[in-house]
This record gives structure tokens, sequence and C-alpha cells, in this order.
């Protein structure tokens, strides 16, 4: 519990990270008469980075505790932004709002295509409005993490340890970012702060920075060396072994101080060496075979370096001797797709559904109140749909009869599953209801496990790094037929309109 008030204690303001038009559109609600319209947004994204299929969901319990910590401000706070009588109004009303409304989400650590909605928004259009920006800042980066991490972690079998606090972009980004890394896939992380809040495996070995402070001398080396193992006996040890010359020095005085002091294989809590430089492939593989010599055939060989998916994987296909990977910047920040693509649009007025229609094909939105299917045979993932609410398609699904799904935008793509030959589970969760949470947090393990085996439910072709296969993500008809209704409706109404305006 006092972890979950500590995460409570980071969320007091995040609400109000915010942009100034969530609230000039709100003032401009309340004067309108619609503060009491319910609003529908779907938070979702089009395309996913690295040319992926999908996602990783992570940062739903951050949001969950942002918009439970929405109001408490007074009206002097919002003067600072919105000054003046104009605003006076407005500005009692936003220092009363709580949220009231409900809220559906994927569970963290599942596995999402593009648009399907990840966190649905049922409430009063301003309070529903007003919780954009922060929404976003919180998901687009933890899903942009989680979503590297899992790139990261599938160019290896080895583990992978999150070492990138230090390139973050603050120390909120490294904290979540550490955690999002951890359900993503990563072993564990260097930031012990994430370790504190959460629970995560922390880990380390040592900087140059401590080999150097014994003096820039050979003999200054093994004696950092062997001062660490006394200082840390009992506990896992790694040497760093490229301060002045991995080979003809560095490991050479690792094994001496190993031998002096009497580690060897049967040392319990395992020990090592890590390489930070240099051609990794070339100096683990004869690193290893110097150590296997040595009779140190379990010292482990840890390598990190700037390294991504890219490298690692390549190391791998090198025959490189590395027992594990330590990733930074790559991870940390996401480095190649630093801006996830998470939008939250606006899809139901009360019982009306709306869409943003745009010169872009790829912007139409789905409008409606919508839930996503997933469809499972013989344990294996085959396919997503998204329905609206109650729906035919919908209720087809749950009475588990025959189904025919075919990809909008590609008719080539088409799938049949017999009646009674499917299984299916939901993935958007009510996660509160009435302004409160609703939904118990679960151990950050859990998330990870989680996980760790949906992925284990999708093909092998679908979880390449490079050209995956393209996993079956549809629509139900109903919801084609009202998305394209309303879309031909306003083309209508478009060419009507241009054709009065000729005149």
């Amino acid at each position: 519990m006092e972890k979950e008030n500590n995460l409570s204690g980071t969320m007091n303001d995040i609400s109000y990270c915010s942009d100034k038009y969530q609230y000039t559109m709100g003032k401009s609600f309340l004067e309108c008469g619609m503060k009491d319209k319910k609003a529908v947004f779907n938070l979702f994204f089009r395309k996913a980075p690295d040319n992926n299929n999908w996602a990783v969901v992570c940062g739903v319990r951050e949001a969950l505790e942002m918009i439970r910590n929405l109001g408490g401000k007074s009206p002097e706070f919002f003067e600072e932004f919105l000054p003046g009588p104009a605003y006076k109004e407005f500005r009692e009303y936003a220092a009363n709002m709580r949220f009231t409304g409900n809220v559906y989400a994927m569970e963290e650590g599942e596995i999402a295509f593009p648009r399907e909605p990840i966190i649905t928004i049922e409430a009063p259009m301003i309070e529903a409005q007003v919780l954009e920006t922060p929404l976003l800042c919180i998901m687009n980066h933890q899903m942009a993490i989680a979503t590297k991490a899992s790139r990261v972690c599938r160019s290896t079998e080895k583990p992978v340890s999150e070492f990138g606090s230090r390139r973050a972009h603050g120390p909120w980004a490294a904290t979540y970012g550490a955690k999002a890394a951890y359900i993503g896939g990563c072993a564990n992380s260097s930031n012990v702060l994430t370790s504190e809040i959460f629970g995560t495996p922390a880990s380390g070995t040592m900087a140059h920075s401590y080999v150097t402070a014994f003096g820039s001398t050979l003999a200054g080396e093994r004696k950092a060396f062997t001062s660490y193992i006394k200082t840390h006996m009992g506990e896992p040890l790694i040497l760093l072994i490229d301060t002045y010359d991995t080979i003809n020095c560095g490991l050479r005085n690792a094994i001496s101080a190993y031998k002096e002091l009497g580690i060897d294989d049967s040392y319990p809590q395992g020990y090592g060496i890590r390489l930070d430089s240099g051609d990794l492939a070339y100096l683990s593989r004869k690193c290893r075979d110097i150590l296997d010599k040595e009779g140190l055939r379990k010292c482990k060989i840890f390598a990190t370096n700037s390294l991504d998916e890219y490298l690692i994987a390549e190391l791998e296909q090198q025959g490189a001797c590395i027992d594990s990977y330590g990733v930074g910047d790559a991870i940390a920040t996401s480095k190649h797709n630093p801006c996830f693509g998470n939008v939250y649009k606006l899809v139901q007025v009360d019982d009306n559904p709306v869409l943003k229609r745009s010169e872009d094909k790829v912007k139409l939105i789905n409008p409606g109140f919508q839930i996503t299917y997933r469809i499972i045979q013989n344990g294996v993932f085959k396919a997503d749909i998204t329905c609206l609410r109650g729906d035919a398609t919908s209720k087809t699904i749950e009475a588990g009869g025959e189904l025919r799904i075919q990809n909008e935008f590609d008719e080539t793509q088409r799938k049949k599953f017999a009646a009674g030959s499917y299984t299916y589970k939901i993935l958007q969760k009510q996660m509160m209801r009435d302004g409160e949470i609703c939904e118990a947090e679960k151990p950050i393990d859990e998330k990870r496990n989680y996980y760790l085996s949906n992925l284990q439910c999708f093909n092998e072709t679908e979880k390449r790094l490079i050209n995956p296969h393209i996993y079956k993500v549809d629509i139900s008809d109903e919801l084609y037929d009202l998305k394209m209704g309303l879309v031909n409706n306003l083309i209508k109404e478009i060419e009507e309109f241009k054709n009065e305006n000729k005149n």
C-alpha cells in the first residue's frame, strides 16, 4: 500500500500537465450548455513504430491515478492562464470539477494493434476533454518505451538489462520508462527509484571511474578489481575490463583477481566480466576462449555499448559469446522512434456517433462506443475484431457463432471461423466506474508475465523484427457501415455546400 501511495503522490498535479486549449474549449462547452453531454473518447494509435505490427500497452495505471486526481485546484490556479472576468464562472467550475465518468482500458502488458481503443473515456464532455493532453503524455511515453524494449528483447534469447536513466528525458521519464521497459521484457533495470516504487529488480556493475579511481595504471586496475570483489562478496560480481586494454590487461587482471580471492565456478551468486567497447563479437569470443582455458567456464560475459535490437541481432548472428546485454538510450528514449503515435478522438456525443474525416485517409477514425474481441483457437491468437458495443457481430462472437472477417483496407485478407471453433477475450476492461478506480492494482511481475504470455500466443512470423507477418485486424460490418454512412453523408453535404457557394 505504501508503494501505491508513493505512486499517487507523483500523480497529484499530472492532470494539469495540459494544453490551454483544453480549458478554453471547456469554457465554450460550459457556456453553450454542453457540459452535461456524455462524451466518448478513444485513445488509440494508427501505426506502430519501426514498421512493427503492434505495440505494448503500458502506462494505464498512471493514467488512472491521474484521472482520479483531477480537481482540487483553487480558482486562483486557473486565473494564471485564464485571467479576467470573462473566465470567472469557468474558473469556479474547473476548481470544483472532479472526474465522474467511466474508463475502459486494455491491461498493461496487452499487445495492441492500430486503431483499437486502448483507453475509452465515457464522461461529461468537459471532464473527458481536459484529460486529452495528460493522457497522451503518459501513454505515448510508456508505450514507446515498452514497445522498444519488446523489440530489443525479441532480438535475443539472452537477458536484457535496461541501463538508460542517464539518457532519459528527465527523472520522470527515467523512472517510469524503466518500469515500461521491464513490462516490455527487460530482465531488470539500473534505476533504483523504479525499484523502490514498483519492486522491479535493480542491477548494476561498475563504471570506468571506479577503475580509474585507483590510478591509471595496470596495478590500479587490478586493485580496483580486488577491492570490488572484497566489498561485494556474496553478491553477483561483474568486473568492467575495457578501461585500458580488454584482452591484454583487463581480462588478465580480472582472472587474476577472481582466482586470488577464490571466485570460481562454484561461486553461487554468479560472476562475470563486462565489455563496453570495441568489436564485441570478436572480443567476446576471445574472452570466452581464455576464460574457458583458465577453468572459469561459468564466468558470464555481459555486453554494453550503444546497443539496440539491430546490433544485438547482428552479434547473435556472428556467434558472439555474450550471456546478457545492457541497453541504454535505445530503450530509454525509444531512440529510433522517440514519439509514439497515440491520439485521443471524440467518437460519440450522447447517443450520436461522430468522427473526424481528413484529407489523409489514414486519419479517418472509427465512430461510436467500441469494444475489441481477440479470437483464439487452440491457444493461438488469430484475429482482433473491434465492434460497436452490442452490435450483431459482437453478439455472434459472444455466442460462439460462425464468424467471417475481412480487412477493411485489403479485401484479400479474409478469414472464416466456424461456429464453436474459437474462444475470445475482450481487450478493454472497465477500470473506473463513476470516477473511482474499480480495478485492483497488480504487481509489476504479473504485468510483465501477462505481456510475455500474450507474446507466446502469436505466430512466430508475427513477432519478426523486420517485415513481420500481418496479424488480422478487422472491424464489424455494423461499425464499417456506420463509419461509411457518416462519411458519405459528409461528402454529400460538402458537395452541396460547394455548389451553393459557387454563386
